[in-house]
C-alpha cells in the first residue's frame, strides 16, 4: 500500500502532464552509447524462428553518439521463406544483402536483388522480403531511428 500513496498524491492536472513526458523518454537499451568494436560473425549468438527457420544474429542496438538510434541482425532466411508478413513501423530500415535471393515489396511494388544489392524503407512504409531463390538468403538489417 505504501508504494501507491506517491501515486495518489498527484492530482489528475499532475498525471495529464507527466505520463506524456514519460512516454518520450527512451528505453535504457536505446539510450546506450554504442562503442566502437568489432563483432566477429563467429562470436554473435543465434537464434534459430521455429515458424520459418529463419536464423538471426543481433549484433548491436544503441545510440550513436550523435544521438541517432542504431540497430544491426543479420538474417539468414531459407529458400521459399518470408521473415514475417508484409509490416510497417516509425523507424527506417537499410538492408545489404550478401548472398541469396530477395524479393522485396515495398509499398505494393516487387524486386527481385541479389549479393551487394541494398533496400532501403522509409519511415511507415509497409514492406516485406521473400527468398525466391534455390539457397539461403543472408542480409544485414539495420534500423535508424526509434520505433
Amino acid at each position: 500500500m505504501k508504494a501507491l500513496s506517491c501515486i495518489q498524491s498527484y492530482t489528475r492536472r499532475d498525471l495529464a502532464i507527466l505520463v506524456p513526458l514519460l512516454a518520450t523518454v527512451p528505453a535504457a537499451a536505446e539510450t546506450e552509447i554504442l562503442p566502437s568494436k568489432c563483432y566477429p560473425f563467429n562470436e554473435l549468438a543465434s537464434k534459430t524462428n521455429a515458424s520459418n527457420q529463419m536464423e538471426v544474429r543481433d549484433v548491436f542496438r544503441g545510440t550513436a553518439k550523435t544521438g541517432c538510434p542504431l540497430a544491426l541482425h543479420i538474417s539468414t532466411l531459407p529458400p521459399g521463406a518470408m521473415p514475417h508478413p508484409a509490416h510497417h513501423h516509425v523507424h527506417e530500415e537499410m538492408m545489404l544483402i550478401k548472398e541469396g535471393t530477395l524479393q522485396a515489396t515495398i509499398e505494393g511494388h516487387s524486386t527481385t536483388l541479389g549479393p551487394g544489392s541494398v533496400i532501403y524503407i522509409n519511415s511507415n512504409e509497409e514492406h516485406g522480403l521473400k527468398n525466391v531463390g534455390n539457397v539461403p538468403a543472408q542480409y544485414f538489417v539495420i534500423e535508424i531511428g526509434r520505433g
